[in-house]
């Protein structure tokens, strides 16, 4: 489910860490590595259980608007298109979810707070209205409708994000969002004709393919290992490239990040070279400072000239002969 760029980016929050902590031990930061990633799954767990509960909240909701003293006709005849969304009944059905919701143990008692908040943001939703007094209920809208919840509503819900957060260090706000990624990919493949035993998907990529035969588990471990084996390597390709610039003045975020690409280039012989540098291009973006994807485009220009020009480079496959 993870794409190669989450897997990339999980890999150098490891590397940054593992740096940082001063620890020498490879075994134990591709652990933490491993347990940071996994660790992710279980944060998409709770968003889905979210979604869940969120709707067992809007159920009751509306079962205590009829029992009123005086209720309105809304409340004796409400529009029930919230609580019964076929794919949030998917998901609280689903044998795998359920399993996953048990081990971990999740319980959202003492967090009624969360919900009504959540319950009255929905409402007030264009989006979700939209689709609440719309023409049609189909199997679709009712997938775009839990898309929007997603989009609009739970990503920009800081006190659910805050709540993660002090739940666990391991879900930082990166993982947060990429949580709700992993929530609209899943609803995006489900069918109306699913049943319970639908297997949710898995964190990784499991059957690779014909061009890329490396499992992204695999990459990603493999991808943290190289990093580190060649560490003092790396470096020394980057400071004979570096011009009128000490090492101890590059950021240490662009450091590892040149790092991961040179790994990336030398160990992956189906992974092409554009699609390396694009990836550590677009996440200097996100990691480092607003000028780091100049400073790092042109560093790994100038490396992979060299590095073809000796034949460090090799890459195999489809179009990548050079």
């Amino acid at each position: 489910m993870l794409s190669r760029r989450h897997l990339r980016i999980k890999a150098l929050q490891a590397l940054y860490a593992f740096y940082q902590s001063g620890n020498d031990d490879l075994a134990l930061g591709e652990k933490q590595l491993l347990k940071s990633t996994d660790k992710l799954y279980e944060l998409y767990i709770y968003q889905l259980s979210f979604l869940v509960k969120t709707i067992e909240f809007a159920a009751n909701r509306i079962e205590e608007a009829k029992k009123k003293f005086f209720p309105t006709e809304e409340d004796l005849h409400p529009n029930t298109r919230f609580i019964d969304n076929k794919v949030i009944a998917q998901i609280s059905e689903n044998k795998d979810y359920n399993k996953w919701y048990r081990a971990l143990k999740i319980n959202w008692s003492e967090q009624g707070n969360l919900f009504h908040k959540a319950y009255q943001d929905i409402r007030s939703n264009e989006t979700w209205n939209a689709y609440m007094t719309g023409q049609g209920n189909t199997y679709r809208q009712q997938k775009e409708a839990v898309i929007a919840v997603v989009r609009e509503i739970m990503s920009a819900y800081d006190l659910l994000r805050q709540y993660y957060e002090d739940l666990s260090i391991y879900w930082s706000d990166e993982d947060f969002d990429t949580s709700l990624m992993m929530v609209i990919k899943t609803v995006k493949g489900f069918q109306e004709g699913w049943g319970p035993e639908m297997p949710l998907p898995s964190l990784y990529k499991t059957e690779p393919d014909d061009d890329d035969p490396l499992e992204d588990k695999q990459f990603m471990i493999k991808l943290f290992r190289a990093t580190l084996m060649k560490d003092k390597q790396f470096e020394s390709q980057i400071e004979q490239q570096v011009e009128n610039w000490e090492l101890e003045r590059i950021a240490i975020m662009d450091m590892i990040i040149m790092k991961m690409a040179l790994a990336e280039l030398v160990t992956f012989p189906s992974i092409p070279v554009k699609v390396t540098i694009n990836e550590y291009i677009e996440i200097s973006k996100t990691y480092s400072s607003v000028k780091s994807k100049f400073f790092v485009n042109g560093i790994l220009d100038k490396l992979v000239i060299k590095l073809k020009e000796d034949g460090t480079i090799k890459k195999t496959g489809r179009g990548l002969i050079e």
